[in-house]
């Protein structure tokens, strides 16, 4: 085995050359274990100790992306004991951690994080797998945010279903499965204009708006690994060293946020307006957009606006946050 590259890479090659050799002939893991060992090459590359940190950390980006997630989760619970059994000191993933760490606290970014983050988006350097992610990642990232996007919906935009004439945009590749059309602003239409005309030389044939290098759609890894690279740019400092950890996802919950600012200032009634939200946001329920209202500071909340006994009444506050 080979091509493991962070501080536990001759652990991850013994554990699987131990299980090959106690007749694991197709090993289930070395996928999951090699994403981990990329994950940790990136963000723990002095690190070779199994900590719950590590563990946790990892576990907590993949539930982003959403996929598989307990053959992850059974991956890296599976190191952990092998190491014990070693009688090296290694944290085991609870039995209960496998598909159940769904739920977030989303975080809201404040107008000096977005201006930092955006700042730090529009640097980002071209990647090794993807050379022209210093072209694409602006509009994508803008994109998201601007209209209210979950980040699988950006990142596999098919170029036939946006009309840069009028900012129409179909959605097709929605968590409900069902389509809807989001309508981008005058600025965000401008800026995809120019984008595709640069998508035009480097895009190829690709049927997608943000092409891989290989034609395809970015994946989830590839879209969270350039976000979390813009964040650190912008918010690491000495006296910051590990900022708080966010997700793509946390874009769509501030662009759903400002909007219920918005209509806050405005003096509009939010009970009237949350219909207009849920459909703009493709939730498959009332529930799912008025968990919004639900994350609004407490000084916000406290206005004529939100009858809150029958707002609780109708709405109670949701489990998770990837609505």
């Amino acid at each position: 085995m080979s091509g493991f590259i962070s501080g536990f890479a001759a652990k991850i090659e013994d554990m699987l050359e131990f299980r090959k050799a106690r007749g694991y002939k197709d090993e289930p893991h070395a996928g999951n274990l090699r994403k981990f060992d990329r994950y940790c090459a990136e963000h723990f590359p002095d690190v070779s100790e199994l900590t719950s940190n590590v563990v946790c950390s990892w576990i907590d980006a993949e539930t982003e992306l959403d996929s598989n997630l307990a053959l992850k989760a059974t991956a890296i619970r599976h190191l952990g004991k092998y190491l014990n059994a070693l009688g090296e000191e290694a944290y085991i993933l609870p039995e209960r951690i496998a598909a159940h760490r769904h739920s977030f606290s989303p975080y809201i970014f404040t107008d000096s994080e977005m201006t930092a983050l955006f700042a730090a988006i529009d640097t980002l350097p071209p990647g090794r797998r993807e050379p022209y992610l210093p072209e694409i990642a602006p509009t994508l990232f803008r994109l998201t945010y601007t209209c209210g996007l979950r980040p699988n919906e950006s990142r596999s935009l098919l170029r036939e279903n946006i009309n840069l004439d009028t900012g129409e945009i179909l959605i097709t590749h929605t968590k409900q499965n069902r389509e809807r059309f989001v309508v981008m602003s005058g600025d965000m239409l401008t800026l995809a204009r120019k984008y595709d005309f640069k998508r035009g030389i480097f895009g190829g044939s690709s049927a997608y708006f943000f092409p891989a290098s290989d034609g395809g759609p970015f994946s989830s890894e590839r879209v969270l690994a350039a976000f979390n690279k813009a964040w650190t740019m912008a918010m690491c400092t000495p006296t910051n060293p590990s900022p708080h950890r966010v997700r793509v996802y946390d874009l769509r919950h501030r662009f759903a946020s400002a909007c219920l600012n918005r209509w806050l200032d405005n003096g509009e009634n939010l009970m009237a307006m949350l219909p207009y939200l849920r459909e703009y946001m493709g939730h498959g329920n009332m529930n799912e957009t008025a968990y919004y209202i639900h994350i609004l500071p407490e000084n916000l909340v406290k206005t004529s606006a939100i009858d809150w006994d029958v707002f609780n009444a109708m709405f109670p506050a949701p489990k998770g946050a990837g609505v």
